[in-house]
């Protein structure tokens, strides 16, 4: 078992690097549009009459600067069409060489390190996600229970999720910010106070007390991830669950005087499980794709928000170092769904 994980974990990680590999080719592909961005603000601070050789110099240093004096890859087009061997020191191997010493290049935006701003903007992102996509599996597991168990309630809560399932997340995001942040309607969450986040972020200044200190600010934005991905892992496993409880062994547990919910929790949960959790294995990845339309709606400066405004400004290196977590993000998101398909079913085992 031990080798097949290591395999598992293997393949994972080639998809992964491969994956962000080809965003940085295709990124430094489109150098030139990056230059003529950096090189206008770097021009900014030249007099309106500096020569041709000072605008020659400013983007010389600019193409240095940004490493966009090197060779793109390993091998090139020559302008006669064939192939040509361009050496090792290229931008693809200068970034894998800063990748193998955990350093993901400078921001162009900011030339700030990436490791830095990612790392900021983690500080709220991990607690959101982790926190919307643990409270939505255990909703689900609730509501889908307490549907088994009440079946003459299933009928309107399905139509509730259905039309809930129907509504994008900014639509859902919206609402909550109108009903519930709003001096018109209900003023029961601060609206304006969500400042304080995006503030205290930018000045490099969260912290877990900060966090502590907002978690007003954070609940309109969980709720939101719960309510959008709460509806399709409950329609599922109340779907399961259905087909469960009309097995020959919810009978005999039935026959042994067991109470619903007891039928339900001891015996049908668990095998209804198993096709939910490939849904559960997609659940922190889109979670954290879904927190880049509610940082951007309540001004959380977290990583959607960081990645949203990169790819706004084309700032390449933070972008691809984005797409390392995200990669990361999935890899241990499909190590837990089958680590939890072995412990939910022990006959299933690996296979190579």
């Amino acid at each position: 078992m031990g080798r097949l994980l290591l395999r598992h974990l293997g393949q994972t990680l080639l998809g992964t690097w491969l994956l962000a590999s080809a965003v940085f080719l295709l990124s430094r592909a489109g150098s030139d549009q990056v230059l003529q961005q950096a090189f206008a603000a770097a021009t900014e601070q030249l007099a309106p009459a500096a020569s041709a050789a000072d605008v020659q110099a400013s983007r010389a240093i600019t193409r240095h600067r940004l490493g966009l004096d090197q060779p793109l890859f390993y091998v090139g087009r020559t302008p006669a069409g064939g192939w040509q061997w361009r050496g090792w020191h290229n931008q693809y191997h200068q970034w894998l060489q800063q990748l193998s010493h955990g350093s993901l290049g400078t921001s162009f935006r900011t030339g700030e390190p990436v490791t830095q701003r990612l790392a900021r903007a983690l500080a709220l992102t991990l607690p959101l996600t982790i926190a919307a996509a643990v409270l939505a599996a255990l909703a689900a597991l609730a509501l889908a229970g307490w549907l088994a168990a009440a079946p003459r309630w299933q009928l309107p809560v399905r139509s509730v999720l259905v039309l809930l399932q129907s509504m994008p997340l900014f639509v859902i995001a919206l609402a909550l910010l109108l009903l519930l942040a709003n001096p018109e309607a209900l003023d029961w969450f601060p609206a304006n106070g969500l400042t304080a986040v995006a503030d205290a972020g930018n000045a490099g200044r969260f912290s877990s007390s900060v966090l502590l200190r907002t978690l007003p600010q954070l609940v309109l934005p969980i709720t939101a991830l719960v309510l959008s991905t709460l509806p399709e892992l409950t329609l599922q496993l109340d779907a399961a669950l259905s087909y469960e409880l009309r097995q020959p062994y919810i009978l005999t547990a039935k026959a042994k005087g067991l109470q619903s919910s007891a039928v339900v929790y001891r015996h049908a949960l668990r095998n209804a499980l198993l096709p939910t959790l490939a849904q559960l294995a997609e659940l922190l990845p889109a979670v954290v794709a879904g927190a880049v339309v509610v940082e951007v709606i309540f001004t959380l400066p977290g990583m959607g928000r960081l990645l949203a405004e990169a790819a706004a400004a084309r700032d390449y290196p933070v972008l691809v170092g984005g797409v390392l977590l995200v990669g990361t993000a999935r890899l241990v998101s499909l190590l837990l769904a089958d680590l939890s398909y072995s412990w939910a079913d022990p006959r299933i085992r690996w296979q190579a």
